[in-house]
């Protein structure tokens, strides 16, 4: 009995994808649950497991072709069995190699207008008259034409060697997606400076006693997630989404957690931010970030953000413009932290600082709101005693 292996369901706003890599050829023996055939979508890579036991007797879509939920990726025969030879087996699709016979075949030039002179260069050196366009009359080609070649074909390549590299679909999708998000938004980026001082000093003072409490280091960002879910209760129209003429205020705090990826830029989701202790906040980010590096991020993962923070400090980045990540309205981006002279009660101190910023969609949210949003981070940050750490 065949059995056919189909593009499962992929995501709510995911339609299709891109046939990666087959790790099995037509008429390999499989086991049911085998993984076969590695997906790439916009978001994320996904496998697809053999539905039987038995032989791969088709493949449907190769690798680097689009395809749909639902589509037709190949089959598997249950009934040849694991002892079984394999036969030849049905690839569809799959273009045949073509073999020059004869690579050095001059072109066919007998029906091309030209000089005499300008053949005998041509014959010389194999030229391909039909791709030259002739400056003589009625467009007869002729030696200058042949020379102006030459020179042109040394000034393309005087630049230097060039390499063409085909994108990835997560990087046309980013692409897509950024183009859209500057042309359905009105972005608005504000900034501020916060004194990390104080969060330094309970990070140093509790670190050996976090880390054998819950086996995770206190890091930043549990400081800066419980902050930020502070601040959204405060000001609950920047954790909302925007759909048609109404607003959608959150009433949940699930927050998206911007990770580089070699695919680029994914944005797995913290789930319930507001119910985590450190530890919890702490454990999630770094499994999450781990899984997305590691292509093992799930579809789930990456849905349902209501609110992101970016952290391009990691990367050395002292300022940046954080992008809007829609359907949500909002995003904090943080950023290196640099050692600075500041005035404090008149006199002027060193303090680790980091630029902090929050992009907003300025159709939905007032600045007024959004520097206010911004302001109640910093004293967050700036008195974190406010907020309640599970050391």
């Amino acid at each position: 009995m065949l059995h056919e292996i189909i593009v499962p369901d992929l995501a709510e706003s995911t339609v299709e994808a891109t046939v990666a890599t087959w790790l099995k050829k037509s008429g390999d023996i499989v086991n049911e649950g085998e993984v076969l055939i590695e997906l790439d979508t916009d978001k994320v890579s996904l496998e697809v497991v053999s539905p039987s036991s038995g032989q791969l007797t088709e493949i449907s879509k190769n690798e680097g072709e689009t395809v749909n939920v639902g589509e037709l990726l190949g089959k598997v025969d249950d009934s040849v069995s694991s002892s079984a030879k394999s036969e030849k087996p049905v690839t569809k699709n799959e273009p045949k190699p073509q073999v020059n016979e004869n690579p050095k075949t001059k072109p066919d030039n007998s029906e091309v207008s030209v000089t005499p002179v300008a053949k005998k260069i041509a014959e010389k050196d194999n030229i391909d008259l039909t791709k030259i366009k002739g400056s003589g009359p009625n467009g007869k080609i002729t030696k200058n034409d042949l020379e102006n070649k030459n020179d042109t074909q040394k000034t393309s390549t005087a630049a230097g060697p060039e390499e063409v590299i085909k994108l990835s679909r997560r990087r046309i999708t980013i692409a897509k997606r950024l183009k859209e998000v500057q042309s359905d938004t009105v972005m608005t980026t504000t900034y501020n400076e916060v004194d990390l001082s104080s969060v330094i000093s309970i990070r140093k003072k509790f670190q050996d006693q976090f880390v054998e409490k819950h086996g995770v280091k206190l890091g930043f960002m549990s400081f800066f997630v419980k902050a930020t879910v502070n601040a959204l209760q405060s000001f609950p129209h920047l954790n909302a989404e925007l759909y048609q003429d109404e607003l959608i205020l959150k009433k949940y705090y699930d927050m998206g957690i911007a990770v580089a990826t070699e695919e680029g830029l994914v944005v797995p989701v913290l789930r319930e931010a507001d119910k985590k202790s450190s530890a919890e906040i702490e454990k999630g980010i770094a499994d999450l970030a781990t899984k997305a590096r590691e292509r093992k991020i799930t579809l789930e993962e990456l849905q349902g953000g209501t609110f992101s923070i970016t952290n391009g400090g990691v990367f050395g980045s002292l300022m940046s413009t954080p992008l809007l990540n829609p359907p949500q309205v909002g995003i904090l981006g943080m950023h290196k932290i640099q050692e600075k002279p500041i005035a404090v009660n008149g006199e002027v101190v060193i303090r680790p600082v980091m630029v902090l910023a929050v992009t907003y969609d300025h159709r939905i949210i007032d600045g007024a709101m959004a520097v206010q949003f911004l302001v109640r981070i910093k004293n967050l940050l700036e008195d974190p005693y406010q907020l309640l750490i599970d050391a």
